[in-house]
């Protein structure tokens, strides 16, 4: 089955990489984060479970399930590196388990930060059909399990910030155009005040790389579902129409100058023996710019985010079966795109 990232021909996908959402719930009977012991916690998990498969007549053949500790360390992280599941269960001590569609689309973590994270990934801007997913697993589980809710305050969550909706709507954006004259800062400042925020491409505490970030909705008490998501969508749109209208211009007044930057990339890509994962997304970021503006044409055709997940450190080590130190995997992570970088028509 091919995962949620190889879908094409979707809104806006040359900017818009994916749309993602992920509701935070809590079961009523059980004590919240840290003061959940072993114990309740195992019963939980049987719970979601059973409330999940039973109710579900695709979860048999469409999900699987795991025990992230049973989990190897670089398994664990090659599926945060894909967004399947968050950075803060990789290291949560106790017991979590984790719902998985075999596409990777649609996840259910299981005593993360709060009982339940629902999450669902589409490709490009495509929020509603994220939103309607996750809302079906959401209905299905609150058919079996009580969840902790307030008339007043809605969904009551581990941490204050997920309150009432307790929905985080996020984008991840490839906006290079911006990024490189210094205007996405301008807009990173002014859109806070809309209760945005922008974050690097692994979320809260990462950087930006290769011009990949995450935008979110920053509040979830005192909106809608649909209001969160149709402010996100505002911003998002103009950010959008920002991009292109850069990019118009570079390749206007620039097209050589951002020719060059984009073939020096191809160059670097198909000839370096050592490459760094910050390097390597750069460089990917001029190659995926210069598709989408024409100015470089490949043999066949290939997805360039693919490429960005593939050459992370986790999913490279998890291809070649083996763990490998720092200057090994830039090594390995040279050879990986010399190998499978389409070539270059003409």
């Amino acid at each position: 089955m091919i995962k949620w990232f190889e879908q094409k021909d979707v809104k806006n996908h040359d900017i818009v990489i994916s749309s993602r959402i992920r509701l935070a719930r809590n079961i009523k009977k059980y004590p919240f984060g840290e003061r959940l012991l072993d114990e309740g916690a195992n019963e939980l998990l049987e719970n979601v479970k059973e409330g999940f498969y039973n109710q579900s007549e695709k979860a048999n053949g469409f999900f699987d399930y795991v025990m992230i500790k049973d989990l190897s360390d670089i398994d664990k992280v090659a599926l945060m590196e894909r967004h399947a599941i968050s950075p803060l269960i990789i290291n949560k001590k106790g017991v979590t388990g984790l719902i998985l569609s075999k596409d990777e689309g649609l996840s259910i973590m299981v005593n993360e930060e709060d009982h339940l994270r629902i999450q669902c990934i589409t490709t490009g801007m495509n929020m509603e059909k994220a939103y309607n997913e996750a809302n079906r697993v959401d209905d299905l589980l609150e058919n079996y399990l009580e969840y902790a809710f307030d008339e007043k305050y809605g969904y009551l969550t581990a941490c204050p910030t997920n309150v009432g909706t307790g929905l985080r709507a996020s984008y991840m954006i490839h906006v290079p155009a911006l990024e490189s004259t210094g205007k996405l800062r301008i807009i990173l400042d002014a859109i806070g005040k809309f209760g945005i925020t922008v974050r690097g491409i692994y979320g809260e505490g990462t950087q930006g790389e290769g011009s990949v970030f995450q935008i979110s909705n920053q509040i979830t008490l005192g909106q809608s579902e649909q209001e969160i998501m149709d402010n996100l969508n505002s911003i998002t749109n103009q950010i959008v129409e920002q991009e292109r209208k850069i990019r118009s211009s570079l390749l206007a007044e620039k097209k050589y100058q951002l020719e060059d930057r984009v073939y020096r990339s191809y160059g670097a890509l198909t000839n370096a023996r050592i490459l760094s994962s910050k390097e390597a997304m750069n460089f990917l970021s001029d190659l995926k710019l210069g598709m989408e503006l024409e100015l470089i044409q490949f043999e066949k055709e290939f997805n360039v985010y693919e490429f960005m997940m593939a050459i992370q450190p986790a999913n490279l080590q998890k291809n070649i079966n083996k763990p490998l130190i720092v200057e090994d995997r830039d090594i390995e992570r040279a050879t990986y795109i010399r190998n499978n970088l389409p070539k270059v028509n003409g």
